[in-house]
């Protein structure tokens, strides 16, 4: 099973993190096995009928890294390229970014190989009301919370909530995060994502003595997460000069109207034939010159061949995994860009996450104020922690913050013992 993982490049990417990581801090070979490997690795078949009558059988994973500090905590996505090890690479990062947060959980993630686009409403709900219900003996309030990832939504997350609420018989609001509001979701949840990485490339700005209104940014991605990072950063002051979705990029250096963009985009669903900018290659638009660059979308695109080009001040990864270790070596050598790492820099969905699964527990909802402020202060005491940390240590951002989150978790099996 774990040279079937390696295989994987994504998975085999956070391994090599990893194991960098634990030969920085001399963890010992049995913390860091147990540490490395997942704790359950579940593969279901998913049948349901199409809206022809066939039936079609698709293929569901689940993967939950470590229960060691609470129940584990991660996204379920809809993708054509969803397999085994992605879904591994990302329960680890996952692992670390709880724990560089301090929030009581582990590290969990799943998918379904599919094609959402494809599929009908109706198919994608059956899909997932069974995908829940082959999971139901591996989830639970305390055991397994998932949220929404690429390709699923609030919609999916209260299918979840139905499928798993009518199987105890008892509305259960904590089972699932990411909810409609009018199930219990939290306020702020949709946009957190996105605001974090506003806020943390704002506060980068800050520390290297630079104005955040009149920065400049480019965003890879325009879902969830870059929309929102765009339409955080535009209302800081900052000047988007280049955005990009799945069908392409645009461009305007003059700065794009995010307003007229957002009215665009609302009707044809696309970044494509928007007047106000001019059409860009996505992977062109990375090599701009900007003060901050963010990738929001996909894995793996800073690598070590386009990494010696980059012209940003700083590094803002909302994806997760977009920047390989090649290319971090190139960076680290470089020395010229600030980089806010994936695990920090993105986890304002898991953070806000926390705080839905909080209030579902209370049964108490607080405001959508009340949860950005506290956002920011755990985002902000992260961000002082780990470039803290990289300086006292003469190390990368992404070396200190999963040496911290690491360390976390390696404290937290020693203290727990090796159970018989």
């Amino acid at each position: 099973m774990r040279e079937d993982l390696l295989k994987n490049p994504v998975f085999a990417m956070a391994a090599e993190q990893f194991d960098q990581v634990a030969d920085f801090l001399n963890l010992t070979d049995d913390i860091r096995e147990r540490c490395k490997w997942p704790k359950r690795l579940i593969t279901v078949t998913v049948p349901i009928k199409r809206d022809d009558g066939r039936t079609e059988m698709f293929f569901g994973h689940r993967v939950q890294h470590h229960l060691t500090r609470g129940p584990v905590k991660g996204g379920l996505r809809y993708h054509p390229a969803v397999d085994l090890g992605e879904v591994a690479a990302l329960a680890m990062w996952m692992n670390w970014k709880c724990a560089l947060m301090d929030l009581p959980y582990g590290g969990g993630k799943g998918g379904i190989t599919c094609d959402p686009r494809t599929m009908s409403e109706g198919e994608l709900e059956r899909l997932t009301r069974r995908y829940t219900m082959e999971m139901i003996p591996f989830i639970g309030p305390e055991v397994d919370v998932m949220a929404p990832d690429m390709g699923t939504n609030e919609k999916t997350m209260g299918w979840m909530t139905d499928t798993y609420s009518t199987h105890v018989g008892h509305l259960v609001p904590s089972i699932v995060t990411g909810k409609p509001l009018t199930l219990q979701g939290s306020a702020g949840r949709t946009q957190a994502t996105g605001h974090g990485v506003a806020f943390l490339a704002s506060g980068a700005l800050n520390k290297l003595g630079m104005a955040v209104e009149g920065a400049t940014a480019v965003v890879q991605g325009f879902g969830n997460v870059g929309s929102h990072a765009v339409f955080t950063l535009a209302s800081y002051g900052v000047k988007i000069l280049g955005i990009s979705d799945v069908n392409g990029g645009i461009w305007n250096p003059g700065g794009i109207d995010v307003k007229a963009l957002r009215a665009h985009y609302d009707e044809h669903r696309t970044l494509s034939g928007f007047a106000g900018a001019d059409a860009i290659g996505g992977a062109e638009m990375l090599e701009q010159p900007c003060d901050v660059l963010a990738p929001c979308a996909l894995d793996r695109v800073i690598t070590g061949e386009n990494a010696a080009r980059l012209k940003c001040r700083i590094l803002a990864e909302g994806a997760n995994g977009p920047t390989t270790p090649d290319a971090d070596r190139v960076i680290d050598a470089r020395n010229d860009i600030f980089v806010i790492p994936d695990i920090l820099c993105n986890a304002g969905g898991v953070t806000v996450s926390y705080f839905e699964w909080v209030q579902n527990l209370q049964r108490f909802q607080w405001t959508e104020r009340e949860v950005i402020t506290k956002l920011e202060t755990l985002l902000h005491a992260s961000f002082e922690k780990v470039t803290g940390f990289a300086r006292r240590n003469g190390i990368s951002h992404r070396m200190a913050a999963q040496a911290i989150a690491i360390k976390t978790v390696a404290d937290a099996k020693a203290a727990r013992g090796l159970f018989p």
